[in-house]
């Protein structure tokens, strides 16, 4: 199908749901409304034909509507915006992009055949490759689940339509008619939360995705790269690890989160292990039912016969189906082990003689027992679709699920450490003492195999409940085992001090084992964010590894070293150029550290859903990571508000797994030369450098642009939305500097500025071309021949796509400060400077060349903005007079909400 069937195959649904919308408005509405919003869409929709908003139009339409009427309006156009969103994914989804064929998993082992690679390299590559996405809560996220279940039910009624995109066939007229009741039922359907989510609800939320998807996909995906590397290079003798594995920080990252305690962990660790082993319990209930061969056919293994001996089922109808007998065996013992672990009285009951098992290692190799008889009375097939992938489903989620970082600041922990260190009468004035000063306490400390904590002491409120909360992991590894727990990340990691002062405190908790040689399972992981400290960071690191109390940690963990690089913060602090480029830089220097040291390093990429915070294509991204730096094992945070996009729907879930694994394979056999040319290296610090000063002259230069930020964006208003557990500011202070990067970017995203995801590139240009005449020409070349820069300047087009100053005029009428208009000004003139790079960049005016699925997005559904911008700068001025009422209140939090779910970000 070519791309004009596609977008009008797209298109035909769109119209299709907006019918049966309007439908459905007309008839609970009346006419007047439903022609109210009819004029406002042709309007909208003329304006975008016609290459420029009709704002004034839509302003001077809206005017005599009564407040009533204007709210629903924004419902309507919200809900066009969300079923828009639902047929484009629909028709992305089953069309046959030849890009998804190009970054598959076979399409990668086929290149690296063709480049000269043997299957013993590939092999050992497959063999330690591991990706895991780390699903996080998110402070601005505005889904509900109940609207994301109804949307599912629409999605799947429109895939089973005939790919024309029109309704055809016996079955059309119900299909219609069941997406005319489930638009009905969205339409009365609240939008928004009646409260905010509590960190258990965000626990259970993210948990949704293993049955809706992760269930199905993650071990599919392990079929899938053992299948098509034995295909592709004639072998099947990879080892039995999965090469994708599931993180966490729902329930332990405490970072600015006063919520997330004990107890939440406690609650994410059995809930987790609820949810596996239930999952396992299922899979291996359904096996015993499907495996009804008989011994009077077939032969098995003497060792599967004495499973079944052993399974205690003596039922007399099943004494010639051994399978039967030894699965239901293997199924009781399961039960036990979830009976053993778990607070649940809704469990089945296990049978009384089962002994449990003890780890998922136990459970893999009785189900090796089951394959190998199958496969020796030749039955390949049944081996193959019914037992490897509960096998696989054991070896991806074990019975823990996915891994659950803790994360807390350096600074709660240095205050930590002091107070036991004093209570301990070790160090009076711990936090008066200088680096050096705090390395020698506290490598002293690792080296002596003594508690600093008595039962007798008081600790402070804050030194309580941090010792609380790394008890209760370790309460969890001893139940669930090591990789329940596996890592402790240190935000603000400055330091050598910082690690050390994290190893000290598991000591406490029993987590790191002090003496000559301190020891330990869980991973100590820095954060570095800012760009000071992405760029002392290879420092740091070099300090870290140097010293050697915290090197004999590392060795006794696998001679692996964890490091997270945080790119929403780095954007907040230098602009999204500097960014970038500081994070690319830092990497090249960590591997260079790691290698010197003769350790493995793996970097954990805390990346959002925008390019503002690291966003964009994640194969793309992956790929343009500096040589080295994928090394067969990366962690990445898959943040809130693109997780349903991505692990909503099985097939979606499978591909974009499957995509990781392919770059993540292709990066770690990558050829050295990442194409960072010195050239294009001095010419990037360059630009680099005044991009930096230009974006933090403009933001950081004087005291009142929080004021214009807060003027111009609701992101004051964001606050009174029932959505994440996280406070939007790690302080009440009126500094940018506290403000979370997150809502940051989404205030930005509101007002269609988005600054934090182009504003400086121009300048830089300007500043290259100062010092060099061809400056066009080298970009050009940077963008061809280098996939770091070709990333970057991909990653702006499509924010720039996204950005409208002439939107954006609307809300400078809400600003009063004397400087504002002279802001906006700036901003608009670094504006029209950036998108001539990205023109003279690509050789191309048109900044989606390289994503037409992005274009056609914006094609059919930006028009249904323009009248909620419209809305909300009016809301925000009737709100900020004074008029706080329940009506005005809830209608711009809907226009909050509607405008996100346009975007499709939500910071």
């Amino acid at each position: 199908m070519d791309r004009t069937d596609e977008t009008r195959s797209a298109g035909d649904d769109i119209r299709l749901l907006g019918r049966l919308l309007g439908d459905v408005v007309r008839e609970q509405l009346g006419s007047t409304v439903f022609e109210l919003i009819e004029r406002i869409r042709q309007i909208a929709v003329q304006g975008r034909r016609a290459g420029e908003p009709e704002m004034d139009a839509l302003a001077v339409e809206l005017a005599d509507a009564s407040l009533d009427d204007q709210r629903h309006v924004i419902e309507a156009f919200a809900w066009l915006s969300v079923l828009a969103n639902t047929a484009e994914d629909v028709h992305n989804e089953r069309q046959p992009h030849s890009e998804q064929q190009v970054r598959s998993v076979r399409a990668t082992l086929e290149a690296l055949r063709a480049a000269g690679r043997t299957p013993s390299e590939v092999g050992e590559a497959l063999d330690r490759l591991c990706v895991t996405p780390v699903l996080t809560a998110h402070p601005t996220e505005v889904r509900r689940k109940t609207v994301l279940e109804a949307l599912s039910r629409i999605a799947n009624l429109l895939a089973a339509q005939p790919l024309a995109g029109s309704l055809a066939g016996p079955d059309a007229d119900a299909i219609e008619a069941d997406l005319r009741m489930e638009v009905h039922l969205l339409w009365q359907t609240a939008i928004l939360r009646l409260s905010k989510l509590r960190v258990r609800d965000e626990i259970g939320e993210s948990l949704q995705y293993y049955p809706a998807s992760l269930f199905e996909a993650v071990p599919a995906v392990q079929v899938t790269v053992r299948s098509e590397f034995a295909s592709v290079f004639g072998r099947a003798d990879l080892a039995p690890r999965p090469q994708v594995t599931m993180g966490s920080w729902i329930g332990g990252d405490r970072d600015g989160n006063p919520f997330v305690d004990a107890t939440t962990l406690r609650m994410a660790t059995q809930m987790q292990a609820g949810t596996a082993l239930r999952h396992l319990a299922g899979l291996l209930w359904t096996l015993a039912r499907q495996l009804s061969i008989s011994t009077r056919i077939v032969e098995v293994t003497p060792e599967l016969a004495a499973l079944a001996d052993a399974s205690g089922d003596d039922s007399p109808f099943r004494t010639d189906e051994p399978y039967r007998r030894a699965l239901r065996g293997i199924h009781e013992r399961l039960l036990a082990r979830a009976h053993a672990v778990l607070d649940d009285p809704q469990l089945p009951m296990a049978g009384g003689n089962a002994v449990p098992y003890a780890d998922p290692g136990e459970l893999d190799s009785d189900l090796a027992v089951v394959e190998d008889s199958l496969r020796s009375h030749g039955a390949h097939d049944i081996a193959d679709r019914l037992v490897v992938p509960v096998r696989w489903a054991v070896r991806s989620f074990g019975f823990h699920l996915c891994s659950l970082d803790m994360r807390q600041n350096s600074s709660v922990h240095e205050v930590v450490v002091a107070e036991l260190l004093a209570q301990a009468g070790l160090c009076d004035d711990y936090l008066g003492l200088d680096e050096e000063g705090r390395i020698a306490v506290l490598t002293e400390t690792l080296r002596t195999p003594r508690p600093l904590r008595h039962r007798w002491a008081v600790y402070s409120e804050l030194t309580s409940k941090e010792l609380a909360i790394l008890d209760a992991a370790a309460d969890a590894v001893a139940l669930h085992g090591h990789a329940i727990v596996p890592h402790a990340v240190i935000s603000r990691g400055e330091s050598v001090s910082d690690v050390l002062e994290v190893a000290v405190l598991l000591a406490e908790a029993g987590l790191v084992h002090p003496g000559e040689h301190p020891s330990t399972r869980m991973a100590i992981v820095p954060l570095f964010e800012s760009i000071i400290d992405l760029q002392r960071a290879p420092e740091v690191f070099e300090r870290m590894l140097a010293t050697p109390e915290y090197r004999s940690l590392v060795d006794s963990n696998g001679s692996m070293q964890e490091s997270m690089i945080g790119y929403s913060d780095s954007n907040k602090d230098g602009g999204y150029l500097t960014s970038n480029w500081s994070l690319s830089v830092a990497q090249r220097e960590l591997v260079s550290v790691a290698q010197r040291h003769g350790v493995r390093l793996r970097l954990f990429h805390g990346r959002g859903g925008t390019v503002g915070r690291g966003g964009g294509p994640a194969y793309e991204a992956i790929l343009a990571q500096p040589a080295g730096s994928v090394d067969g094992s990366l962690r990445i945070t898959e943040q809130g508000e693109i997780v349903a996009a991505k692990f909503g729907h099985p097939t979606a879930a499978r591909r974009n797994l499957e995509l990781m694994v392919s770059a993540t394979l292709a990066a770690t056999l990558a050829p050295p030369d990442d194409g960072a040319d010195p050239v294009f290296v001095k010419a990037l610090a360059l630009m680099s450098d005044a991009a930096m000063a230009e974006y933090r002259d403009l933001v950081y230069g004087t005291d009142d642009f929080i004021d214009f930020f807060r003027a111009i964006t609701p992101i004051g208003e964001i606050a009174r939305l029932n959505i994440g557990s996280r406070p939007a500011a790690r302080s009440g202070s009126n500094r940018i500097e506290d403000l979370r990067a997150i809502p940051w970017v989404f205030g930005w995203s509101q007002c269609r500025l988005s600054l934090p995801g182009w504003f400086g590139v121009g300048t830089a240009f300007d500043a290259l071309s100062a010092e060099r005449s061809d400056a066009p020409e080298l970009v050009a070349a940077m963008y061809q021949r280098w996939p770091f820069f070709r990333a970057v300047m991909s990653n702006m087009g499509m924010v720039l796509a996204k950005t409208d100053p002439s939107i954006a005029a609307r809300y400078l009428t809400l600003a009063t400060g004397p400087a504002d208009a002279e802001r906006f000004a700036r901003l608009v003139a670094e504006h029209e400077r950036t998108l001539l790079v990205h023109r003279v960049a690509t050789g191309s005016a048109d900044l989606l060349s390289d994503n037409p699925v992005l274009q056609r997005s914006i094609a059919n559904r930006f028009a249904y903005l323009d009248p909620l911008h419209v809305l909300q700068v009016d809301l925000l001025r009737r709100y900020r007079s004074g008029d706080a009422s329940e009506l005005v209140a809830g209608a711009l939090e809907l226009t909050i909400n509607a405008i996100a779910t346009g975007l499709r970000n939500s910071g």
